[in-house]
């Protein structure tokens, strides 16, 4: 089975710039991709973010356009082959789109979620199939905590999430513990936060607020990516020291492939496939992390719906029954086709081939305009 590939560019805005210790974003944009096979499609989405470790936008489109040219003619499992054998791949968000979409076309074509193909060749393969009404947990991504307004937070609550996200490393150190505590007297007792910093703060900084949030340390979640000028043995002391998960997120491919989960110095693994990839050798390092006693997660690269799919589906894959950060659509003003749907702050996964993504959108041009 020789597959067409066709790339889409697309451009879509935010509906309030997103904020992070890396500065504002306004718009994604990306690559939707479909292989093509008679009346069946696969899907994928190459939406680079380099500063969360991917590469940029024009290392992304020469990829695609050279793999375009060079493999044309080429079979879905030639061209899965090729791309295993080029992990760590320079890039990782281009590598992952195809991939995906790729397996997407070869999961329909079977009549599998792409859940299932993902786990068939694996001996866990019969517990992780996919039953009825799969339910992912989620976590509300709130933004920057600093901007945070409280209707955001009142909707996630209302929403049914149980960890909501919010961005650190922002604004002055004082100001954003103040607001962390603010919003800590006010969650509910089943509810947490996650911090994400972006390796935003000093090693020291990172150590007063560990010790700051001591007194409130039941209440969150995770912190991930504290810091970014730290070894793995400073970073060893602040995990033994902090009372909640500390996590890896963005700083994961400099360490090199493959990855020894045993020598990571962090409870947590965040994965991004568009970071690390694609589907298979996320999934593959997120087994490994888990076999060695570590948390994963998967979350989004503030992607459109086509790879909010994708990744949902690993997370599936996975088994993790942590929360994952895949409530990222509505961030979007317009979107390429329908989120996955979310209830009670869980994703809910059909049951259909593939991986649920229908393009019905397009009108997400290169200036983001509406036809």
């Amino acid at each position: 089975m020789t597959p067409r590939l066709l790339l889409t560019p697309y451009r879509l805005p935010l509906c309030v710039p997103w904020r992070s210790a890396h500065g504002l974003r306004r718009e994604r944009e990306g690559w939707l991709v479909q292989a093509h096979w008679q009346d069946c499609c696969g899907y994928g989405d190459c939406a680079p973010l380099p500063e969360a470790g991917t590469e940029t936008s024009i290392a992304a489109a020469k990829r695609l356009s050279t793999w375009l040219r060079d493999h044309d003619q080429s079979t879905v499992e030639t061209q899965l082959a090729v791309l295993e054998r080029q992990i760590p791949s320079p890039t990782p968000a281009a590598d992952a789109a195809l991939e995906t979409a790729l397996l997407d076309l070869s999961a329909r074509l079977c009549g599998l979620t792409l859940s299932e193909s993902l786990v068939s060749g694996q001996r866990e393969a019969q517990d992780q199939a996919l039953k009825p009404g799969l339910e992912i947990q989620i976590n509300a991504a709130l933004g920057a905590v600093a901007d945070l307004q409280p209707e955001r937070f009142d909707r996630a609550l209302a929403a049914g999430f149980r960890v909501l996200k919010v961005k650190v490393g922002v604004a002055p150190i004082e100001r954003e513990l103040e607001a962390i505590q603010a919003l800590c007297a006010r969650l509910p007792a089943d509810v947490r936060l996650l911090l994400d910093a972006n390796r935003a703060w000093s090693l020291a900084t990172t150590g007063k607020l560990l010790e700051a949030l001591r007194p409130i340390a039941s209440r969150i979640e995770c912190l991930e990516e504290p810091c970014a000028e730290a070894t793995d043995i400073q970073l060893r002391v602040l995990q033994m020291q902090a009372p909640f998960a500390l996590a890896l997120d963005e700083s994961l491919p400099a360490r090199g492939w493959p990855l020894d989960p045993e020598q990571l110095p962090l409870r947590r693994l965040v994965l991004k496939p568009g970071v690390i990839g694609g589907l298979r050798p996320s999934l593959s390092l997120a087994r490994c992390a888990q076999a060695a006693g570590l948390e994963v997660v998967i979350t989004s690269l503030i992607e459109s719906a086509a790879g909010l799919w994708s990744s949902a589906q690993l997370a599936a894959a996975t088994g993790s029954t942590l929360a994952h950060g895949l409530a990222t659509a509505d961030w979007l003003a317009a979107d390429l086709g329908p989120a996955p749907v979310i209830q009670a702050g869980c994703l809910h996964l059909p049951t259909c081939p593939g991986s649920g993504f229908v393009h019905t959108d397009t009108s997400a041009n290169r200036d983001g305009s509406r036809r």
